[in-house]
């Protein structure tokens, strides 16, 4: 187990991004309540602290947060995103193979380090109403460490309640992965094809 408290913050942060990776634009808002924000907010985090403390096999443990994934984020939209423009020479099939192969390769990726965050908290504690619906707050605890905060906005333009951005110390944790996903592509000449092998194996 890591003793970097920063090294564990960033992992899990890295990976509650890669549940929000939807495009940050300006997104009407319908009859989204406060609490319901909240309330999905401490659902996910309710979710996300039973996995991983349930004592779970990794192999276990990723199927059940591929199945979080499935069902916090617009996964269709997160693959477009990820992708950039790159999506707008993308047939119909290789976008509906890089979003299965994008959302195993991000449980296998963040599920490794799970094992790192037993006994964590995560804690709503206020939110406001934004353009784009709400932001709520919530205190993220490691064992041994000071607290620090995660801001989430949240929408419920796609139709249903979801998360589309998180933020962590002013700073926009969707570029950081969009941009990761970028990199990947780019290292393989911009093609798709070998993008999708290559995330079916990694992780």
């Amino acid at each position: 187990m890591l003793t970097n408290h920063f090294t564990l913050r960033r992992s899990l942060l890295n990976f509650l991004a890669a549940l929000l990776l939807i495009p940050s634009l300006a997104m009407p808002v319908n009859a989204l309540t406060k609490s319901e924000a909240e309330k999905l907010i401490n659902s996910l985090s309710s979710d996300i602290l039973r996995i991983i403390n349930s004592g779970r096999r990794e192999s276990a443990m990723f199927r059940d947060f591929e199945k979080m994934f499935a069902k916090y984020a617009d996964v269709p939209t997160i693959a477009r995103s990820s992708l950039g423009v790159a999506r707008r020479s993308a047939t119909p099939a290789q976008m509906r193979a890089y979003q299965k192969a994008f959302a195993g390769y991000i449980s296998r990726k963040y599920g490794k380090r799970f094992r790192e965050f037993i006994g964590s908290t995560i804690k709503v504690i206020k939110s406001r109403k934004t353009k784009r619906g709400y932001l709520v707050t919530s205190r993220v605890k490691f064992v041994n460490s000071d607290p620090f905060i995660v801001e989430w906005q949240v929408s419920d333009a796609s139709g249903k309640d979801k998360m589309f951005d998180l933020i962590i110390e002013g700073i926009s944790m969707l570029a950081l992965e969009r941009t990761e996903i970028g990199n990947m592509l780019d290292k393989r000449g911009g093609n798709l094809d070998k993008l999708i092998k290559a995330l079916r194996k990694a992780g």
